[in-house]
């Protein structure tokens, strides 16, 4: 048993590498749901990476953006949105169940990333609390947790409001008694520290993508609330490691086998993000990390199985 249980879940060993279910099965099954989380769980796959923000009425919900994606989201009459995006933290949770995400209209740009993802009808934004009440129920017990809290952007002056999600999850989190399940993770390292002041008792994965690095579309970034990584004087890793990070998860394009290495020594984990083509993910393999996030969980299975590996 380590200081932090749950990180056992992440840890890569030899002939084992952790697969992390990125927003569930995204690839194969609508993101961020209910019925994508149990999907995955389903066959074998136990940690899911998924992403949390907060309603009008201080609810945490998962879903990715910071608004309501037209191409992923439908009106009660069944119509896909246009115009202008919702925003989240705009609608209460009851004016957000009204919406459907069970499906991607395939004639956008986003709906033609994933083409072969399950179109189902009356799927709705989960809360956070459905997602841990999930995890205590027998058919969730193997669930472990790496919730991504969502940094928006704020005019200066502002980041108390950025922080205020923290306390909101941790206290949920708590009240479900799912401590030793679940990681912190974010791209904004300020809500980290304050993770680490408020949760000591979660340990803190941190996010990176590298500022050359192109965003996929119909994604938020989160490049303005990351650190300036050329300003910190060290290496990625090292300074995880100095934050008192416990998990490195770098964008995949940005991975090596000497960052990797140069983490381990640092005693952190490291979990790649989002690797879904079998080249990448054959290629996160060979660079030694401990587990791979990816959208495609079934793909990854069978790649680990041709190798004699295990997840």
């Amino acid at each position: 048993m380590t200081e932090f249980p749950q990180l056992d879940g992440f840890r890569g060993a030899p002939g084992v590498v952790r697969l992390i279910g990125h927003r569930g099965a995204r690839g194969v099954m609508p993101e961020n749901t209910m019925e994508g989380f149990a999907f995955t769980l389903k066959i074998g796959v136990r940690a899911m990476e998924f992403d949390v923000v907060m309603t009008r009425d201080r609810i945490p919900v998962i879903t990715h953006n910071h608004h309501l994606l037209n191409a992923a989201t439908r009106d009660a009459e069944g119509n896909w949105l246009t115009g202008p995006e919702p925003k989240v933290s705009k609608l209460t949770l009851a004016e957000l169940r009204q919406f459907d995400v069970g499906g991607l209209d395939g004639r956008t740009v986003y709906g033609r990333r994933f083409p072969d993802q399950a179109f189902m009808t009356g799927l709705r934004i989960p809360r956070l609390a459905d997602l841990l009440e999930f995890a205590r129920r027998p058919e969730g017990s193997g669930l472990l947790l790496l919730l991504e809290m969502k940094s928006e952007p704020a005019a200066p002056g502002a980041k108390g409001d950025r922080l205020s999600i923290v306390h909101e999850v941790v206290r949920e989190v708590r009240d479900a008694g799912l401590q030793e399940r679940t990681i912190l993770h974010s791209f904004d390292w300020s809500v980290l520290e304050e993770c680490a002041r408020v949760a000591p008792e979660m340990p803190r994965s941190y996010l990176s993508q590298l500022p050359e690095n192109t965003d996929d579309p119909g994604e938020d970034s989160q490049k303005s609330v990351a650190p300036d990584f050329d300003a910190l004087g060290v290496s990625i890793p090292r300074a995880v490691a100095r934050a008192g990070g416990r998990m490195w998860c770098p964008y995949f394009k940005d991975v090596t086998a000497d960052l990797v290495a140069e983490a381990h020594g640092l005693g952190l984990l490291v979990a790649a993000w989002t690797a879904n083509e079998p080249e990448d993910i054959e290629a996160m393999i060979d660079a030694g990390v401990d587990g791979i996030i990816t959208d495609y969980p079934g793909r990854a299975q069978r790649i680990l199985l041709s190798r004699g590996l295990r997840w």
